[in-house]
């Protein structure tokens, strides 16, 4: 445990010392939000705050763990830290703390600037269950993020991560209410992860209780990008070292 949070620790200031991760990862979610969200009630503003809340959480998913993965694996560096005796468990947890902390940076930011500049207000309660059900709700995009990073050509990871973290967040309903998708768009939105986070954290916000169909759909994308990540990772691991 002591090596994760010192690898964690390492990694933090790494990432904090680069204002090009730090900047869009933690201060662009709230732009958008800024930029696309009017609301004119307290219930849509609350609303449109905890998809946005998920849609800056889910960013550095896809950028510390996509982009990040896949860069470091064409790094000689990457090469010597496999050969030590430190398992992938370790590294990965690191790296879980490490996005952590740029996940509450980003999402706290989005909440704070929400709260003071619209009519967004929730309980101490509801917001407790936000930030579980933020804490929760970003797992599947963690994995889906690690198996990108095994996946992606390094050169590749940063677009395809961009256009997975833009489109998934517009078409699931992450910058608008889906009703006001276009239609099409709409249609597929069902099928999405993002659809089933922004169904989920509304739910938790608007005091609907548990949106189990939301959490179920969660719960199966997060096995299959767990399956894909432990996929690349192996594949990974057999073209390095066979």
């Amino acid at each position: 445990m002591r090596l994760a949070l010192l690898h964690a620790r390492a990694m933090t200031l790494e990432l904090a010392r680069y204002p090009a991760y730090v900047v869009p990862t933690i201060v662009l979610p709230t732009v958008f939000f800024l930029f696309f969200a009017s609301p004119s009630t307290r219930s849509d503003a609350t609303m449109r705050m905890a998809a946005f809340a998920g849609f800056a959480a889910i960013g550095v998913a896809f950028f510390q763990f996509g982009v990040g993965i896949a860069a470091e694996r064409a790094s000689p560096w990457e090469t010597f830290l496999r050969t030590l005796p430190i398992g992938p468990g370790v590294r990965l947890g690191s790296r879980l703390l490490s996005a952590a902390v740029f996940a509450a940076l980003a999402a706290g930011l989005l909440l704070a600037v929400a709260s003071t500049t619209t009519a967004a207000s929730l309980s101490a309660l509801r917001w407790l269950g936000l930030g579980a059900a933020l804490l929760v709700g970003t797992i599947p995009f963690a994995l889906l993020g690690i198996a990108l990073g095994y996946w992606a050509p390094a050169r590749g990871a940063l677009p395809v991560a961009n256009l997975l973290y833009l489109g998934l967040s517009y078409a699931g309903g992450l910058w608008m209410r889906p009703s006001r998708l276009p239609r099409t768009v709409a249609g597929v939105s069902h099928f999405l992860p993002t659809r089933a986070l922004a169904d989920a954290l509304i739910a938790t916000v608007a005091g609907a209780g548990i949106d189990w169909h939301a959490w179920g759909a969660l719960s199966a994308f997060a096995c299959l990008f767990a399956a894909f990540a432990v996929w690349g990772y192996r594949r990974d691991e057999g073209r390095r070292y066979r």
